[in-house]
């Protein structure tokens, strides 16, 4: 009976269109609606599925056929949300479907559709011709199909988010990203725009977006060795790189394609010895078209490039990790370019690429795409709001929620690769404690267990001979966290890897292969397969028993993405991963670190349901974020240049919906000139360590990690030397900001706020900020300005227009709307506090539960009305899933000068009955430093009912 009714409705709702040009016709659903294309035109009748998620979400399905077909996502999650209201009209044109919000319009001959505000103005659109194309394809005997799907927006449309990045790049309008999840790379699918919108694009295979034109190689520009002579370049090696003069091979090149494992072996002369030599391309290039184009290196060792005479990049990153570099060029049509590009190696396994992009139209650059190698149909989310703010709202409302950290997690890490004994970790601490340097987790990397067990996630006896001690007594003498490294990773024949292996949750190729690591002679080894259900049970209940019964507070997993075998092209990572226990590695590619995370924060959720569960992971996804995962920018390098990578880097990834974001304070890998520094450069590591700091403190988790020299501050600097003060000063800051930051970190999930935010989120009128990529908010009130370069004692700062601004540290007040340069001595970094801001500072603490906020200075910077949110919780359970918080609204007036300290809003044990409140008030007139010490303007005493202060 059910049946009959359902397909009656059905039939009801079955409309036919019918027009000269063929017979397409929409079919009316519950969702919303079908749209058949009109085949004389298109070739043949495509399918196009609007389905009404709410008034301002719309998923869009695409198909070649006349049929869509249902498909579980890994990203999305499915929620009871209510229905919406919608009406659906058609004409002989178009299908127009109208929400409380938006319009969307499926024309009936193309299928392409178009968004349209409440007021009827257009969002964006689907190109209309070409823009969305299938092409079949094939992946271990299943069918495909290559998609792309491209969109034009407005001329001055900006466009952020789109994962983790490292070519310094912020706005991505007219770039090309590529989701292949890499060390330092992450694929997040999300695209948001400054104009109130984004796309989810829910594909997991390897994927361009942007301008997703394919690269050309070196070759398909024009080239003329050093004596004129067309068609190549004059390639040089010398085995000397101290004597590059001395020549050992010179030869006629026309491509530099090194871009992977065992390339260079393929590519490099016989008689080179790249450990030791140097190679360079010299002549002149020429270009065809006139305009911006994009030079695209990717490199290990250092690589320098001279154009016209001037050395527009040098860059050094450690051969074994190779780097993204951007190198924008305007070349006129025809008109040849001296070009040097010079590569020092350093390895017998470097790595050396050139790919370029042509220059783009007008109209071309205000289109944007994706373009997807393996996928069954377009599929994708269009998500408006109001502003930023909601977008990325509403990417969580279709992937998950981001749970509250661990108030522990909001304070300072130390880490190093790596503490190779209990000792040292037990001293490390104890070091912290002597010397009053707040602290609250230890993290414990790779290789605690014996050298050929890795994967039995079982601690060496010889080096840990009583973890569950040690533990123990970081808990109850340091109150300090211990956070460990997992990674999916086992050697071949240890118990581990037998008992999964029996079970069918291994990826064997890499076995197959023989393929063996850097430890020691090397082993064999392989990865577990995160798409089985039953191998991340497995995985969960192996660190289960191994570890997490002995204390463990949180979880490192490293090389997730997965890094079976660093460097290689996409076609040996999904060889290494086929088959997965979904389906071809081509078509889930980059959602391993999702379904590892997964696994684990479902694991530690049912095992012990009262704990917060934190993951630290290398990679990361769209959704990531619902699985507790915090993400690290990866092994990136010691320099100047890596670090003002990082801003950008971490601005986009926190604008791609995930909210907790964390680099390696001062670098993973080291330049030889800091691994055993002479006096010189001891001063600059020391500077560039602390520069790192100042920008670390105020990123949404505070973290230090890196190899050699070890990165503890009393290791770094004596106590009398200035970058030792910095990073005291800037730690104790980070723990009296609690109050603030603890406050954004609930809002994160209660508000689905975002606390690492681009200048655009907040200030989306002032086009200037469009393109800063190296200024961002902390939270609603603080503009952080990174110092990044050597030596630098002042920095430009730009202040966005519509309020003033106060230096944080004398409290004077500079207009918007204007360039400053800005005092940056050594140990102090420019900020700068919006004018309306309420800032909380808690008690000075050595760790973040070591007592309660009972007093707290409220900051208030005077001149627009402000608020804030104070938002508290237990800091270590699930409990406020059901409730259990409290949020007390403080609001500044300033044309009665009055401040509001409400009524506190709902509970939770253990929850402060009564405080002090000091306030501090701030103006033009009586400029103050942001001091916790200081002597407050007025006092009052609060028990949750509300407060009238007169300022």
């Amino acid at each position: 009976m059910k049946r009959t009714i359902t397909v009656a409705w059905l039939l009801l709702m079955l409309i036919y269109h019918v027009s000269m040009a063929g017979t397409p016709f929409y079919l009316q659903t519950k969702e919303g609606v079908v749209v058949y294309t009109d085949p004389s035109f298109t070739g043949s009748s495509h399918a196009v599925r609007l389905y009404v998620v709410t008034d301002d979400i719309i998923r869009v399905v695409a198909a070649p056929g006349k049929e869509t077909a249902p498909v579980h996502s890994l990203m999305t999650v499915n929620t009871n949300r209510p229905a919406p209201i919608w009406k659906l009209t058609a004409s002989n044109e178009a299908v127009t479907l109208k929400t409380q919000k938006l319009t969307v319009v499926v024309q009936a001959k193309t299928g392409a559709v178009s968004f349209l505000d409440a007021r009827g103005e257009k969002i964006l659109a689907e190109k209309t011709i070409g823009g969305r194309t299938f092409q079949s394809a094939i992946f271990d005997g299943r069918p495909y199909y290559h998609l792309t799907q491209q969109f034009e927006g407005a001329d001055d449309d900006a466009w952020y988010g789109l994962g983790q990045h490292q070519d310094g790049v912020y706005n991505y309008k007219g770039q090309q990203v590529t989701f292949f999840q890499n060390n330092t790379e992450v694929a997040i699918p999300f695209l948001v725009s400054h104009k109130n919108y984004g796309i989810l694009w829910d594909n997991y295979s390897l994927t361009t977006a942007g301008d997703i034109r394919p690269l050309h190689p070196l070759s398909a520009l024009q080239l003329f060795d050093k004596n004129g002579a067309e068609g190549w370049l004059t390639a040089t090696y010398a085995n000397n790189a101290r004597q590059p003069q001395e020549v050992t091979v010179t030869r006629a090149e026309s491509a530099i394609n090194m871009e992977f494992l065992g390339d260079s072996k393929v590519t490099l002369p016989p008689g080179f010895t790249p450990a030791t030599g140097v190679a360079a391309w010299e002549g002149s290039v020429a270009s065809q078209f006139s305009g911006l184009h994009q030079l695209r290196f990717t490199f290990g060792g250092t690589l320098k490039v001279w154009l016209n005479g001037r050395l527009v990049l040098d860059h050094w990153r450690k051969a074994w990790n190779p780097a993204p570099a951007l190198v924008p060029v305007n070349f006129e049509k025809g008109v040849k370019v001296p070009v040097r590009i010079e590569w020092t190696p350093e390895s017998p396994e470097s790595y050396l690429s050139l790919k370029w992009q042509a220059p783009l139209s007008k109209a071309e650059q205000r289109c944007f795409g994706f373009s997807s190698e393996a996928g069954r149909q377009v599929d994708y989310y269009f998500v408006h709001g109001g502003n930023m703010d909601e977008v990325i709202a509403g990417y969580r409302e279709l992937t998950g929620k981001a749970p509250i950290v661990p108030k522990w997690a909001m304070g300072f890490w130390q880490s190093r690769e790596r503490y190779k004994t209990q000792e040292e970790i037990l001293s490390t601490v104890d070091e912290f404690r002597k010397r009053k340097i707040p602290l609250d987790n230890i993290v414990l990397d790779w290789s605690y267990w014996k050298e050929a067990a890795w994967g039995s996630q079982e601690f060496d006896p010889a080096r840990f001979p009583s973890p569950d001690s040690m533990i123990d007594v970081l808990h109850k003498k340091y109150h300090t966290q211990i956070m460990i490294s997992v990674w999916p990773k086992f050697y071949k024949d240890i118990p581990a890897y037998n008992a999964f292996d029996k079970k069918g949750w291994l990826y064997k190729r890499n076995i197959a292969d023989e393929q063996r690591d850097w430890i020691g002679n090397g082993y064999v080894s392989t990865f577990y397969d995160a798409f089985n259900e039953d191998a991340r049970k497995g995985f969960w209940d192996l660190i289960h028993q191994k570890l997490y019964t002995k204390g463990i507070d949180a979880w490192w997993m490293d090389a997730s993405e997965p890094d079976i075998l660093s460097n290689v092209s996409p076609e040996r990572r999904k060889q290494q991963m086929t088959p997965t226990a979904l389906g071809p590695a081509a078509e889930y590619l980059n959602a391993y670190p999702l379904q590892n995370a997964k696994g684990i924060y479902e694991g530690q959720r049912q095992t012990d349901p009262g704990k917060r569960v934190f993951l630290l992971t290398r990679s990361g996804f769209g959704g990531s974020q619902r699985y507790a995962a915090a993400i690290w920018s990866g092994d990136i390098g010691a320099t100047w240049k890596d670090m003002q990578t990082q801003i950008s880097a971490g601005i986009n990834f926190s604008m791609s919906g995930l909210p907790y974001w964390t680099m390696d304070i001062g670098g993973f890998v080291v330049p030889a000139k800091f691994e055993k520094p002479d006096a010189e450069n001891l001063e600059e590591w020391r500077e560039l360590s602390t520069r790192w700091t100042q920008f670390g403190a105020f990123v949404p988790l505070f973290r230090a990690h890196g190899q050699y020299p070890y990165r503890e501050i009393f290791n770094t600097a004596p106590d009398d030397h200035p970058a030792y003060e910095s990073f005291l000063y800037y730690d104790q800051l980070r723990y009296r900001l609690l109050p603030y930051s603890y406050s954004l970190a609930g809002a994160a999930y209660h508000d689905d706020y975002t606390i690492m935010r681009g200048l655009v989120m907040d200030f989306a009128k002032d086009t200037t900020v469009l393109n800063i990529g190296d200024q961002f908010m902390f939270g609603p009130s603080i503009l952080v300005n990174p110092v990044y370069k050597y030596k630098q004692r002042s920095r430009e700062v730009y202040l966005p227009a519509g309020q003033g601004w106060y230096d944080l540290y004398t409290g004077a007040r500079h207009a918007g709307g204007q360039r400053i340069t800005a005092d940056a001595p050594y140990g102090r970094m420019p900020l700068y506090v919006k004018e309306g801001a309420i800032i909380p500072v808690g008690p000075a603490l050595q760790y973040a539960s070591e007592k309660p906020a009972d007093t707290i200075t409220l900051y208030v910077y005077t001149g627009k009305n402000g608020a804030f949110r104070l938002y508290e919780d237990d800091g270590s359970s699930y409990n406020y899933e059901k409730g259990q918080f409290t949020i007390i609204p403080i609001n500044y007036q300033e044309g009665s000068k009055t401040l509001t300290i409400g009524d506190r809003k709902g509970s939770y044990n253990g929850m402060l009955q009564r405080r002090i409140f000091r306030i501090i008030r701030v103006s033009a007139a009586t400029p103050k430093p942001l001091d916790p010490a200081a002597k407050a303007d007025q006092e009052a005493r609060y028990e949750g009912k509300q407060l009238t202060i007169k300022l």
